[in-house]
């Protein structure tokens, strides 16, 4: 019962409680990096979604849009501001995907959505992360975020796809809190986000 319908209707009713109350917040947010960043505010990429159907996600971008000579974009350790990896840090960037969540593309909580590029190289037991809805938060993300490697990151996605709760559920959403509070795991030892993911053995 949980899963099939109490899910999406606390979804609703938090992100539209949290999209009207963070509102100045997220206007705020929207001056700063066009002031800091420039335009466009939002960064928009396709991401698969629950059964693999593609949506937008949005998040503040974070990232300044530097090219090198020949009109490459430079490394993203390069276009990584302060500000940006304050906004990384804090999880202020992720606040646009309240809109996600609003619209049904995402969950609060469930497998962070990955690249789309990433959809062929799934075993059939990885695939499993897109019977549920992308999260917010996850498992992964309370366990060591982008420090943790793909292998365990995709047993704990695959564990929650297969043992959704509201019990599950309410521990991952507070203990996102104490993980945002912390700062820890946002950057993994070689990236400022999260190496490639290349295949099974990685």
């Amino acid at each position: 019962m949980y899963k099939k319908y109490f899910k999406r209707l606390l979804d609703i009713t938090l992100s539209l409680f949290l999209l009207i109350f963070l509102s100045p917040v997220m206007l705020v947010l929207v001056l700063l990096v066009r002031v800091k960043l420039g335009s466009p505010v939002l960064f928009k990429q396709v991401r698969p979604g629950k059964n693999e159907k593609l949506f937008t996600i949005l998040k503040f971008r974070t990232m300044t849009d530097k090219r090198d000579s020949y009109g490459e974009l430079l490394p993203d350790e390069v276009r990584l501001t302060p500000f940006g990896k304050g906004l990384r840090k804090t999880s202020l960037d992720e606040l646009p995907e309240l809109i996600n969540i609003l619209k049904g593309e995402m969950s609060f909580v469930g497998p962070r959505p990955l690249l789309t590029e990433y959809l062929p190289l799934y075993n059939k037991k990885q695939k499993l992360r897109h019977s549920v809805r992308p999260g917010l938060t996850g498992l992964a993300q309370v366990n060591g975020r982008n420090t943790v490697t793909w292998e365990k990151r995709f047993e704990m996605d695959t564990f929650y796809a297969e043992n959704v709760s509201f019990i599950l559920d309410v521990k991952i959403f507070f203990k996102t809190f104490i993980t945002v509070l912390s700062k820890k795991g946002v950057s993994s030892d070689t990236s400022v986000t999260m190496e490639k993911f290349t295949g099974e053995g990685n």
